[in-house]
């Protein structure tokens, strides 16, 4: 006698799969998401990095000697340093004691300023003196992490990536966007979810929504944009997010 045939159940669909692959990243459906980010880009067309750099060399310097420092501190200390080094030839040949006079001010100053020095002659020996626009490439210079890498290739290069700081990475977990325990579970995720319209900017969005609006200690949930479609349980209003003028829309 033949056994009875076990119907075996049917195999999601593609657009239900990537759904349910959404839903396991982010706790906002597709169409949220897209909402949240539009009002980032009228609040902010067009948004920018606050570390003072004048090409992608003085970029990648800044971005490395900011690590556990502000970016107004950076700066700083910076104007002077770039005012006489803004090449990789240039900034070896000071030497690590004397960039180390132009960022005492900033924490880690030592290692920072040998990095400096490290980098640039890594930069003149390896790559002909140019800043190369691959994250493995950058990765492998003295001092650079993936973050470090991200930011250089977003705003030197133009490439859509998602540099994951102590912001970025306290928004991804606490208002349930992308929530993941490293900067790169939360990198990875970011970069799935995002809608790819807004995906070039949303990594200097989120910074600035960290470090003005959602911020460490207590969040301006009354300044916030999002507000109504945001999903942080520690949300402390529940007043709609603030009209948007229309020709603020008009001009985004």
């Amino acid at each position: 006698m033949e056994k009875p045939k076990v119907k075996k159940p049917a195999k999601a669909s593609a657009a239900k799969r990537k759904v349910s692959r959404r839903k396991a990243l982010t706790a906002y459906p597709h169409e949220e998401l897209t909402e949240i980010f539009r009002r980032f880009k009228v609040q902010r067309p067009e948004p920018k990095g606050e570390l003072e750099h004048v090409n992608a060399f003085t970029l990648l310097v800044a971005v490395v000697l900011s690590a556990q420092a502000t970016d107004a501190g950076v700066n700083k200390a910076t104007r002077g340093l770039f005012a006489v080094a803004d090449t990789p030839e240039k900034m070896f040949a000071l030497g690590e004691e004397k960039v180390g006079e132009y960022i005492r001010t900033i924490g880690l100053w030592r290692n920072k300023a040998k990095n400096v020095i490290a980098l640039s002659k890594a930069l003149i020996d390896e790559h002909g003196g140019e800043v190369p626009g691959e994250r493995d490439l950058l990765t492998k210079l003295p001092g650079v992490g993936r973050k470090t890498a991200n930011v250089v290739l977003n705003m030197a290069f133009g490439q859509p990536t998602m540099a994951v700081d102590t912001h970025i990475l306290r928004i991804g977990n606490r208002i349930m966007l992308a929530p993941g325990k490293t900067p790169d579970a939360v990198e990875a995720a970011l970069m799935k979810v995002i809608p790819e319209e807004y995906l070039f900017h949303a990594h200097h969005w989120l910074i600035l929504h960290g470090r003005y609006v959602c911020k460490s200690r207590k969040p301006d949930c009354e300044a916030c944009v999002i507000a109504d479609l945001c999903k942080a349980p520690e949300k402390t209003t529940d007043i709609p997010a603030p009209l948007v003028p229309i020709a603020d829309e008009q001009a985004a």
